[in-house]
């Protein structure tokens, strides 16, 4: 497949779209493993199912592909350290334990994410660079901090989630 339009022009039309910024993780041999990621959407209520894009070089593509479980922690704008953990350390040195539990697949979920969900792999499908990932919704917890609003990425900065007025 080729194309006329530039990378760069793709790019900056892109950061116009804001995005929930998430944690995807799961659990490896070797401990908790996962990302930062903005690609992540609803696919169905029924059954309860999501998909997220994940690099296919990125640490925690192969170990969901290998354990068929993850979860989507959606963060609040309380989570802006968490973000740089993420982007400073690998490995389970993104995790600080006492932050991080499990519900039903033993994916990591983050304590006081905004919404988090814990998924089983469905499917996967080729997306050239990524692997766009099926999970079915095996659990979810809703968190307790609506005051905070979701952490968006928007025009490469962070942004806030506010609902507007009637």
């Amino acid at each position: 497949m080729t194309s006329t339009v530039q990378i760069t022009d793709f790019q900056q039309a892109m950061a116009s779209f804001p995005g929930g910024i998430t944690a995807v993780t799961t659990r490896s041999a070797d401990g908790p493993i996962g990302i930062i990621a903005t690609a992540v959407c609803s696919l169905s209520a029924e059954p309860p199912s999501i998909l997220v894009c994940v690099h296919k070089s990125a640490s925690v593509h192969d170990a969901i592909l290998e354990t068929g479980r993850f979860a989507v922690n959606l963060l609040s704008t309380e989570h802006r350290t968490l973000v740089a953990r993420f982007q400073q350390q690998r490995g389970a040195a993104r995790f600080e334990p006492a932050q991080w539990t499990a519900l039903q697949t033993g994916a990591p979920i983050l304590t006081d994410a905004a919404v988090a969900l814990d998924c089983t792999l469905l499917d996967t499908h080729d997306g050239y660079s990524h692997t766009i990932i099926v999970g079915a919704v095996a659990a979810t917890r809703l968190g307790n901090t609506p005051d905070a609003g979701c952490l968006l990425w928007h025009d490469r900065t962070y942004a806030r989630s506010s609902p507007l007025a009637a």
